[in-house]
């Protein structure tokens, strides 16, 4: 594990201060690496010279050399990433926090019973980019970021992500912009599930010559996909790969570090987000190549 590891530091050209390019660093893949700490303090450097981003690149391009991508058909899903902050960090952004009502001054109990908080009016003052949100009516609101992903329905592996900060549009913005940076001027489909039934998303995948194969929302509504759309076979085996965008959710929070993260701060947890989705794919594709080891 860690001389794999280091062969993928390595190849992504990094060195303890700054990133290099085809330099020797003294480091053969059978030494172990730097220590943890390493990594730590030059975090900032792997943000700035977008080193996981290069890294996701670097492992798509195994699965696109071997044929495993689809160029056409896609799916796109969202999930909310809890910040490592908790709901007695947001305090008013003016005037002072409410006076803890027991606990330590290290640790107090602060009682929010009957006070609003919106994130207009509060903020985390451990992590000011995370924002109160929930997906659902049914469940409170929670510090956090959003993660965005969008897979190929061939074999559902991830070919882009975003975070962004959590808000009720959000999923559908971050959606037409990875959309709209798939190369090729083809037509091209995309699953999505309810959420994503609304004209602004529906208008803005057609715009950019996309097909939103979305599942119809007429919860006490009509829904913005007819059967113009509906109709085509095609619609409905969208419909059954959309879902397996959920696996890579699961992947990431049950095996990975995306239920909650431990760092602050939008652009750290982008960091952790690419990784977890890097780290997907790889998990899937030995046996991906497996099946289809000459593409």
């Amino acid at each position: 594990m860690r001389s794999s590891l280091t062969r993928k530091l390595i190849d992504a050209h990094l060195v303890t201060g700054k990133a290099v390019a085809g330099e020797e660093i003294g480091l053969s893949v059978d030494q172990d690496p730097w220590d943890h700490s390493t990594y730590t303090k030059n975090r900032d450097r792997l943000i700035k010279h977008e080193v996981m981003r290069d890294l996701f690149a670097r492992v798509l391009d195994q699965a696109k050399a071997k044929g495993l991508l689809s160029s056409e058909h896609f799916s796109v899903d969202g999930t909310l990433i809890r910040a490592w902050a908790s709901h007695k960090s947001f305090v008013p952004k003016d005037g002072a926090p409410p006076p803890p009502s027991s606990g330590s001054r290290s640790n107090p109990e602060v009682d929010f019973k009957g006070q609003k908080r919106t994130n207009d009016t509060h903020e985390s003052k451990t992590d000011p980019e995370s924002k109160l949100f929930t997906k659902s009516k049914k469940a409170g609101a929670i510090p956090c970021y959003m993660g965005h992903a969008l897979t190929e329905n061939r074999n559902g592996l991830v070919v882009d992500t975003r975070l962004t900060t959590a808000s009720g549009t959000a999923e559908r913005e971050a959606a037409i912009e990875m959309l709209a940076e798939l190369p090729g001027e083809g037509r091209k489909t995309v699953g999505a599930d309810k959420a994503y039934d609304i004209e602004p998303f529906v208008e803005g995948c057609r715009s950019i010559n996309v097909t939103p194969h979305v599942a119809q929302n007429t919860s006490r509504r009509s829904s913005r996909i007819d059967a113009r759309t509906t109709r085509h076979a095609g619609y409905w085996l969208s419909q059954y790969a959309r879902k397996l965008i959920e696996t890579v959710f699961g992947d990431a929070k049950q095996h990975g570090i995306l239920r909650q993260v431990k760092l602050r701060g939008r652009a750290k947890v982008e960091q952790v987000f690419t990784l977890a989705a890097t780290v997907v794919n790889l998990r899937r594709l030995p046996r991906l190549l497996a099946i289809h080891p000459s593409g």
